[in-house]
C-alpha cells in the first residue's frame, strides 16, 4: 500500500465520482483510478466501495478506513513540514491564516499577543478560503488560523472567537432600503446572490438551515465565490443577499446592509490549530486567546 492509494482513495470518497476525483482531482485516467482502487481494496481485504448507477458510495468498511486514511496523510504532511522547518532552525516561523477579510479585525491583535516574541520569530500571514485553512492546518502548513468550524477534519481543535450574524446585502436604492430591518419574508421574489458550497460550505449550510427554518424556499438566480463577487453581483443585478456582518467592511457605496428581524442566525468565527503541534509560540498564543478575544469585541461594539 502506498500513499497514493490513500490520496486517490479520498478523492474518490470525497467526490463520489470515479471520473470526477481522475478529471478533476487527480488528473488521471478513469482506467487507471479504477485499478488503483481495486489494488487497495486487495491490500486492505475488503470491499471499500460500492459501485451504482448513482456513483459510488463508501462501504462500512469504507467510512471507517476514509477517516484513517485521511489521519494517515496529515501526519505525513505534517512530518514533512516539521522536517523542512527544522532544516533551517536559525528563527523558527508562526504561520497564521485568515479566512479572507477577517484580518481587518483579528490581525492587529493577533499581532499584539505575538509582539514580545517578534524579534525571535518569523511571522507569515496569508488568506484563504475556510475549507483551504483547514486542510494547511492539518498538513501543518499553518500553526493557527480563523476560520470557520469545518467539519470532516482529523486532530484539529477549534475555539469560538465570535458569533456574526447574518445581514442583508441590497443596492443602496433598493425598495428595501428604507426599512431599518428586514424580515426574512420580504426578499422573497427578489433576486437571490447565494454563496458557493465549495469555498464556504459552512456558510452555506448555515444560510440554507436558517431559510427552511423560516419556511421559504429561495432559488438562487446566482452563486458567488468571495465577498468582491457578491457585491458586484448585488449592485449589477439589483439584488440581495445574506452575508456575515464582517462583509459591512467592504461595502462599496452602492451596496448598504440591513440587520434581520426575529431569530437571526450567526456563524462561528474559530480558532483553529492542529493537536499534533508542539509550538511553543502557538501555546503562548492559546494562554492569551481569552484577552484577544475580549479586545476585538470591545473594538467591534
Amino acid at each position: 500500500m502506498e500513499l497514493r492509494h490513500l490520496r486517490y482513495f479520498i478523492a474518490v470518497a470525497e467526490t463520489g465520482s470515479l471520473t470526477e476525483a481522475a478529471k478533476q482531482r487527480l488528473h488521471t485516467s478513469q482506467p487507471s483510478l479504477s485499478r488503483q482502487i481495486r489494488d487497495l481494496e486487495y491490500e486492505v481485504g475488503v470491499a471499500l466501495l460500492s459501485r451504482g448507477a448513482r456513483g459510488v458510495e463508501l462501504t462500512a468498511s469504507g467510512r471507517v478506513f476514509l477517516d484513517h486514511a485521511r489521519l494517515a496523510l496529515a501526519q505525513v504532511d505534517a512530518a514533512a513540514e516539521t522536517a523542512r522547518r527544522a532544516a533551517q532552525p536559525a528563527k523558527p516561523t508562526f504561520a497564521l491564516g485568515f479566512l479572507t477579510g477577517q484580518e481587518m479585525d483579528w490581525l492587529p491583535q493577533a499581532m499584539r499577543i505575538l509582539r514580545d516574541e517578534l524579534p525571535n520569530i518569523e511571522v507569515t500571514v496569508s488568506s484563504q478560503y475556510s475549507p483551504e485553512l483547514a486542510a494547511a492546518l492539518m498538513r501543518g502548513k499553518l500553526d493557527l488560523a480563523f476560520l470557520r468550524p469545518e467539519p470532516h477534519v482529523v486532530d484539529l481543535t477549534f475555539k469560538t472567537v465570535a458569533k456574526e450574524p447574518l445581514v442583508v446585502i441590497m443596492p443602496s436604492d433598493h425598495r428595501l432600503a428604507s426599512h431599518e430591518t428586514i424580515t426574512v419574508q420580504e426578499i422573497v421574489g427578489e433576486t437571490f446572490i447565494h454563496v458557493s458550497n465549495t469555498p464556504a460550505p459552512v456558510l452555506r449550510t448555515v444560510i440554507d438551515d436558517y431559510l427552511k427554518r423560516s419556511g421559504i424556499d429561495i432559488t438562487p438566480a446566482h452563486e458567488v465565490d468571495n465577498l468582491a463577487m457578491a457585491m458586484s453581483l448585488v449592485a449589477s443585478t439589483h439584488g440581495v443577499a445574506l452575508l456575515p456582518a464582517y462583509a459591512q467592511n467592504f461595502l462599496p457605496w452602492s451596496v448598504i446592509s440591513r440587520p434581520l428581524q426575529g431569530d437571526v442566525p450567526t456563524i462561528d468565527l474559530v480558532i483553529g490549530y492542529s493537536n499534533l503541534n508542539n509550538s511553543r509560540i502557538l501555546k503562548l498564543f492559546l494562554s492569551r486567546a481569552d484577552d484577544l478575544i475580549a479586545r476585538v469585541s470591545q473594538k467591534v461594539r
